[in-house]
């Protein structure tokens, strides 16, 4: 667009031309100025072309120099979380070491404890056998649970060794109980009453025919004269009597070499 002052000049020299048309020297200088005018003109336009081209290049730079910013903003938010994830792989890293350490200690515990386990499993199972013959069902029952159990590579060894103590408490705890229960003596049912483990004694059903456990001779003994203490016993052990004194079997006590 050509500016107000170029405009007027223009204006100008066409008078002038007007005026003195005739002139063969006038044509001639309203020629030069014309081309003064356009060469003014052509300038104008580039130095607003060159001025448009400044604006974009500034515009361009600001641009640019926000996107830097930007970027050094990112950079460093980046070099924080670098920073903390690498003090979590540090951490990450001494808590594995920690528990490769412990595997390694939990797998030298095994190698000790599973062949332990294996004594106190066999040390209980010959108890059993040795021990007065009160159910025995169940208790086999439960040494032969065990013994699938150590052999088994999906349970742990932790709870191995618990259930192996929890039958360990269990036989303890026969030492303090009185107990009755139903059993079968050969081809008869009977009731059994188990004073702890002092004493073992069956009297049958129709009540004619009682006994108890011999341990030194391991074998059952008739005794029909403890046929009533055995009923009153029976009672009490059930809870339907309270606790009184009844006379049973139990063997003397044994004196210690000297």
């Amino acid at each position: 667009m050509v500016s107000n002052k170029t405009s007027c000049m223009f204006l100008a020299i066409v008078l002038l031309v007007g005026l003195d048309g005739g002139s063969q020297t006038a044509r001639a200088q309203t020629g030069a100025a014309r081309q003064v005018v356009n060469e003014q003109i052509k300038t104008e336009q580039m130095a607003q072309q060159s001025q448009r081209r400044i604006d974009s290049l500034d515009d361009e730079s600001t641009r640019m120099l926000n996107e830097y910013r930007d970027l050094m903003t990112q950079n460093d938010s980046l070099r924080g979380y670098v920073k903390q994830l690498d003090a979590q792989v540090r951490s990450q890293d001494e808590e594995l070491a920690a528990l490769n350490e412990q595997i390694s200690q939990v797998e030298n515990t095994s190698r000790e404890v599973l062949p332990m386990m294996a004594r106190m499993l066999q040390t209980l199972n010959s108890f059993v056998q040795l021990d007065m013959p009160f159910l025995p069902e169940e208790r086999r029952k439960r040494l032969d649970g065990l013994q699938a159990m150590m052999d088994r590579a999906d349970v742990s060894v932790a709870e191995k060794y618990r259930r192996l103590v929890e039958a360990y408490q269990i036989e303890m705890e026969y030492g303090r109980t009185v107990e009755s229960y139903e059993g079968q003596l050969g081809e008869r049912t009977v009731d059994f009453l188990r004073l702890g483990r002092v004493g073992l004694m069956y009297r049958t059903m129709d009540g004619r025919e009682a006994g108890y456990w011999d341990q030194g001779q391991k074998k059952w003994v008739i005794a029909n004269e403890y046929a009533e203490p055995m009923r009153l016993a029976l009672k009490i052990a059930r809870k339907q009597a309270a606790p009184d004194l009844i006379i049973a079997p139990v063997p003397a006590a044994r004196m210690g070499a000297s």
